[in-house]
């Protein structure tokens, strides 16, 4: 998930006034970035249906390499109010749409999206660093979510109540909230957006997004496909901003009084700033924020396959996933039998490289400073007497990559075991009852996804209910599906995306009374 850092000092850069979509610029003096699609690349904000620049742009990077892969609008609070009212003015007559209408731009979106698969994976690529087939897979994942809530937008039903006296009818209404503010984070910088966007149009609301500094190239691509969709100017406004601009245009969003609704992924401290943001309008909010999944493995498991679940959570995205697992828990009877198939696994199943070079599985972190809260964390562990069983250093290959690593001998007053990581690091502890396992997962006070190993019926059944987690995966490292809700408890998050849930978020329910008949 995206945080917001403290600023730092701006680089002078070339200002821009142009009205018109324009391709990104490159910097002679950095390495040769990544060759992307220029039809999808664009380098301005999209307000009210147009491409618009600011007095000022930021530099967009390529986290393997460090080169830049050009520079785009560096919007502010002027923008970010522009951006506002042009979704206000078209909330009207969006949301008098019908369903089947908008059911249908939807689609063609995502159809789109369908056609230009390739070329969306290789932005998300350049601009995040992940591998591309994993890219290619959150695309298609991301326009699933447009298919699914297109689906949805002909669902959204309301209620007729019998009444309590003869001469009336009461009917229960769903109307959308209006105005939805959306700030995505960097990890998932295309489907972070259309999961909540996508429930947002549905609905019938109108929206402008607040792409990640270090990603908008993915959400302004969208924006090309969605104008080229038909979907209705100003429905769909993106404002990119730099690190410094960030707070302030996240503090216009959530105070502008045309904004009914707030959806932000992202850190749990962030998020608590915009919900005191929020507070003073009282506007409706929703929230997935910091995990710290737990892993357990009882004796009961089935150890291979528990190790490739494994695997599968942990390493996707270098360990950058909000639900990836962040503390592996594995029973004593098997534990030193997990922890040495794990090693041999990631020796062999996992190679450190450059995204888009063919069977490269983990691609750089996002930046030097997740880098460096990973080897903090291990500092810490071993200082107190951990062990690295595999990795454990920064990876040859680049300033950004590291190896993907083992802890074993880890205790629970570990750093690794008391935050999120955020990183290829998975720390092993040992324990005894299930009981204790139980206890030590809930601890946190976060609770967005956890994962257990188990083939004892009774022991699954009673810690799927006890986990304080909003998902749960049994025998399973992956759990995200387009049909079924996502969202934690505790400060994990307020609210559901995806699913027929997800649409909920973005409507208001109204009682009519309708007398005298």
């Amino acid at each position: 998930m995206a945080t917001w850092r403290l600023p730092r000092t701006p680089l002078l850069l070339r200002a821009a006034q142009r009205l018109l979509p324009a391709p990104l610029r490159r910097s002679g003096s950095s390495p040769a970035p990544p060759r992307l699609p220029g039809s999808l690349v664009r380098s301005g904000g999209f307000v009210g249906g147009r491409w618009v620049q600011a007095a000022a742009a930021f530099p967009v990077l390529d986290p393997a390499s460090g080169a830049e892969l050009g520079q785009v609008a560096d919007c502010g609070v002027a923008e970010a109010r522009a951006a506002v009212r042009a979704a206000w003015e078209a909330g009207p007559g969006w949301s008098a749409a019908p369903a089947k209408e908008r059911s249908a731009l939807l689609r063609k979106w995502y159809s789109l999206m369908m056609e230009n698969k390739d070329d969306l994976a290789k932005i998300i690529t350049a601009e995040n660093g992940k591998p591309l087939k994993e890219a290619q897979g959150e695309v298609l994942y991301s326009a699933s979510f447009l298919e699914w809530f297109a689906e949805e937008a002909r669902r959204i039903y309301g209620d007729i109540i019998p009444p309590s006296v003869k001469d009336r009818r009461l009917l229960v209404l769903k109307q959308p909230v209006g105005v939805a503010a959306i700030i995505t984070p960097w990890n998932f910088p295309s489907a972070m957006i259309t999961r909540k966007v996508g429930a947002a149009l549905a609905a019938g609301c109108t929206v402008v997004v607040k792409p990640a500094e270090d990603t908008p190239l993915s959400a302004l691509a969208l924006a090309e496909l969605a104008n080229q969709a038909g979907i209705p100017a100003g429905v769909y406004n993106v404002v990119p901003c730099s690190q410094k601009q960030t707070p302030a245009v996240g503090e216009a969003l959530c105070t502008d009084p045309l904004v009914a609704k707030i959806s932000f992924t992202g850190s749990t401290a962030t998020g608590k700033v915009l919900l005191h943001h929020a507070a003073g309008t009282v506007k409706r909010v929703s929230m997935e924020l910091g995990g710290h999944a737990p892993f357990i493995v009882f004796d009961s498991a089935d150890v291979d396959r528990a190790v490739l679940g494994a695997l599968a959570s942990k390493y996707r995205n270098s360990g950058q996933t909000c639900v990836c697992t962040n503390r592996f828990l594995v029973q004593k009877g098997i534990h030193d039998a997990f922890v040495e198939k794990f090693a041999k696994a990631i020796e062999r199943e996992l190679r450190v490289g450059n995204g888009f070079d063919e069977g490269t599985t983990q691609g750089p972190l996002i930046n030097e400073k997740a880098v460096g809260k990973v080897e903090r964390h291990i500092s810490d562990a071993v200082s107190q007497g951990a062990s690295i069983v595999t990795g454990g250093k920064r990876h040859s290959f680049g300033k950004n990559f590291f190896e993907p690593t083992l802890l074993s001998n880890v205790t629970t007053n570990m750093l690794c075991m008391q935050e999120e990581t955020f990183g290829p690091l998975a720390p092993v502890i040992k324990f005894d009852t299930e009981a204790e396992a139980v206890a030590i997962a809930n601890s946190a006070n976060v609770g967005l996804a956890g994962y257990f190993y188990s083939q004892d019926p009774a022991q699954i059944w009673r810690v799927a209910e006890q986990l304080e987690v909003g998902m749960v995966g049994v025998n399973e490292g992956i759990v995200s599906s387009v049909e079924c809700p996502f969202g934690g408890v505790k400060q994990s998050g307020l609210g559901r995306e995806g699913s027929k849930y997800g649409i909920d978020e973005y409507l208001e329910i109204k009682y009519v009374c309708f007398g005298g008949l």
